[in-house]
């Protein structure tokens, strides 16, 4: 199956650390296409920055209407429904991914983002898919998205440090990382902490990959129904 993964941001340093955690956990007949748009938002921090960076992303989603399931890797999940109008195959944001994973192996979990502002997004969403209930904080690092790629050292103490206020503060059992650039930190970060450290990019693809298998696809029964022609002229196609 080809796989698109999306980061929606133009930072090329995060698309290829993102690509290296697709493929670490793709199936071997699972071909990773990894891209970001041509113009748009460096790093996608609020709501601002999710509305900029829309265009760019259904430009990417033209240019690959061949893909047989699609992951978008920002956590905030940009776009995530306009591309489910868009294809057939699943389309599924990292964020509603790594929820939903830590809901099925913790009781508790929290999630460690960059900064404050991204919060009530991320809120917003966790009410939407139904998760609120299981989540025991939001905790910014306050680390800007670009630092995870310029000065990461500094990024992730900041990091560890919320992700040890989560565990005795909030008593969460499992970590969500709040954003596709920390897609590298979760191994060590799980093996420090002794509990799970979750990146959405892993379970994003190995959700993509299971819905597939299972020949499931988007419903266009209700509101991811398409047009003939679907916006900006991209033709639908059936799911392989």
């Amino acid at each position: 199956m080809k796989l698109l993964v999306v980061n929606p941001n133009t930072t090329a340093s995060m698309t290829a650390k993102i690509a290296a955690a697709a493929r670490c956990v793709a199936r071997p007949g699972t071909e990773i296409v990894a891209t970001q748009p041509d113009s748009g938002p460096a790093s996608i921090q609020g709501f601002l920055d999710i509305a900029r960076s829309h265009h760019g992303l259904l430009e990417v989603a033209e240019r690959h209407r061949d893909a047989d399931a699609v992951v978008v890797a920002c956590f905030d999940d940009t776009g995530v429904d306009a591309l489910r109008c868009l294809f057939d195959g699943p389309v599924i944001g990292i964020g509603e991914a790594a929820f939903h994973a830590a809901s099925l192996i913790s009781t508790r979990f929290a999630v460690v983002t960059t900064l404050t502002r991204a919060v009530p997004g991320l809120r917003d969403n966790l009410d939407r898919y139904g998760l609120s209930r299981r989540c025991a904080a939001i905790r910014a690092a306050e680390v800007p998205v670009l630092d995870l790629e310029t000065n990461p050292a500094a990024a992730e103490r900041r990091i560890t440090a919320e992700i040890a206020e989560a565990m005795s503060v909030d008593r969460a059992d499992a970590i969500v990382l709040g954003c596709a650039g920390m897609a590298d930190l979760h191994a060590r970060l799980s093996k420090r902490f002794g509990l799970p450290v979750i990146d959405g990019v892993a379970c994003a693809v190995t959700l993509a990959e299971a819905l597939c298998a299972a020949g499931l696809s988007t419903s266009k029964a209700g509101a991811y129904a398409s047009t003939a022609n679907g916006p900006a002229g991209l033709p639908q196609r059936a799911m392989r």
